[in-house]
């Protein structure tokens, strides 16, 4: 792992880099200040915190769907602060939102196929990919996405996201409404896939387990960045147990 890391700090040089973002929606305050997110290439960075906290408008900021009123986004050494959500697509981000991420009137195999959007190939050995990474899948290919259970429509998203091909994948709380057992398969499939070196930034409500797969992690409190370390050192703090993973 091309990284050096000391207690604390990031110091080195991250695939993505969101540096110091602060904004918010349309003409209204700032929900994020000054914030800073990090990963480095097939890393599992994991970013926690209270309701309210501003961890989905953080992502939304790196994916551009916020325009940021200061700070910077680095993403593949290239700055992409200006970039449009489609552009960033094409410089190779994946984002799968928490809610609506799937077609529920197309099928499993056609939602796969919308993701593939930008490719001109062929993207028939990236779905045979996919459905080795989720097998459930495979077999119901051709039911309609909006007939699965909660679990098996996040693996739509996810494998739609794929898709693409992309270098960094972005999830909004994943595993939201799914059963523990669900959760644990669900982030099995995410280190598996930074295996392959995507690199993969998440906000997750599961926090202990979350940060359990993580490389690093965030604590944001109030849109700001309350905590930065190892998601081992995290979950080792006395204060980040106390205050964000119930004792």
């Amino acid at each position: 792992m091309a990284a050096k890391l000391l207690v604390n700090q990031i110091v080195y040089m991250s695939f993505l880099n969101a540096i110091g973002m602060s904004g918010g929606y349309g003409t209204g305050p700032n929900i994020i200040h000054d914030c800073d997110l990090r990963v480095g290439e097939g890393e599992i960075a994991v970013v926690v915190g209270p309701n309210g906290a501003g961890k989905s408008t953080a992502m939304k900021g790196i994916f551009g769907m916020i325009q940021l009123r200061k700070g910077t986004v680095l993403f593949n050494n290239h700055d992409i602060t200006d970039l449009s959500p489609s552009d960033r697509v094409l410089e190779g981000m994946a984002f799968v939102p928490q809610n609506n991420n799937v077609f529920p009137s197309m099928s499993v195999e056609e939602n796969l196929e919308m993701g593939a959007f930008i490719r001109a190939d062929d993207i028939s050995n990236t779905i045979s990919q996919i459905f080795e990474l989720f097998p459930t899948l495979k077999n119901k290919r051709r039911q309609m996405a909006g007939e699965l259970s909660g679990g098996q429509r996040q693996q739509v998203a996810i494998g739609r996201a794929l898709m693409t091909e992309p270098k960094l994948l972005m999830l909004d709380e994943p595993t939201a409404g799914v059963s523990p057992i669900v959760m644990q398969d669900l982030f099995q499939r995410i280190r598996d896939i930074t295996a392959s070196g995507v690199a993969v930034i998440m906000v997750e409500q599961n926090a202990r387990q979350a940060l359990e797969i993580a490389d690093r992690g965030f604590v944001l409190v109030q849109g700001k960045n309350r905590f930065t370390d190892l998601g081992t050192a995290l979950l080792a703090n006395p204060e980040v147990q106390r205050s964000f993973l119930g004792g």
